[in-house]
């Protein structure tokens, strides 16, 4: 629960309640689905170990990844309140994941007001997320687009101690991370062999390495401000 601690002050009894939710998480395969669209969402997913995502299927079958979540990553945290799943989730690399029932999350966010806005604050933050991602779609040239999802994934694995200073373990297809960006398998290819021959990145066996990390910042206009783990929010 690395990633609620950015959110405020928790005491022994939150992270006790809290830890206790990865207790019961099972083992599943990659390429999975947790939920799928239309779904009736009667529990909240918890990535506990491994790659998940969000997505959708589009009627001529292609495939856009809307978020990828990371060890501590709730999906959907308060989509216990709606009739039907409107996108689903899979798994993309072997995954732990705990099943939580919506009775659970409602007990902990009406009970314990450090947990709440620790929710609300995982909400926002993948919101913010989100935000960025369309930005990045909508405006940046593909090799700044990636550098930049590069980056992001750096600092938030950082933040739940998952990287170095400038390497993690990446275990995406490129037919995966094209998926995310918009674009064809063919465009990434070049997109990253660019990125390579530029001694910005060094993508093999699924980890990335990143030479100079604050030259690929600079490269992608890379600002971190939208995931919020500067400092902790005001105590409740």
């Amino acid at each position: 629960m690395l990633k609620l601690e950015h959110a405020c002050v928790l005491d022994e009894t939150d992270r006790a309640a809290l830890w206790a939710l990865s207790t019961t998480a099972r083992q599943v395969k990659a390429d999975r689905d947790l939920s799928r669209e239309g779904d009736r969402p009667e529990t909240v997913h918890l990535v506990v170990e491994g790659l998940a995502y969000r997505y959708k299927i589009l009627p001529d079958g292609k495939r856009q990844i809307l978020a990828l979540l990371l060890p501590g990553d709730f999906c959907d945290l308060h989509v216990a309140i709606l009739a039907r799943r409107d996108h689903s989730i899979g798994t993309l690399t072997p995954c732990e994941v705990a099943e939580i029932p919506r009775t659970t999350i409602v007990d902990l966010i009406t009970t314990r007001p450090h947990i709440a806005h620790a929710f609300w604050w995982a909400t926002l933050v993948d919101e913010g997320i989100m935000r960025e991602w369309m930005a990045s779609m909508g405006q940046r040239q593909a090799a700044k687009m990636v550098a930049h999802l590069f980056c992001e994934l750096l600092v938030r694995l950082q933040a739940i101690g998952r990287a170095t200073a400038s390497s993690y373990e990446l275990r995406m297809t490129q037919s995966e991370l094209a998926d995310v960006f918009g674009i064809t398998v063919v465009h990434l290819n070049r997109t990253l062999r660019d990125l390579r021959a530029e001694d910005l990145i060094v993508l093999k066996s699924g980890r990335l390495d990143i030479p100079d990390v604050a030259r690929l910042k600079a490269f992608c206009g890379f600002n971190p401000n939208y995931l919020h783990l500067d400092l902790r929010s005001p105590e409740v």
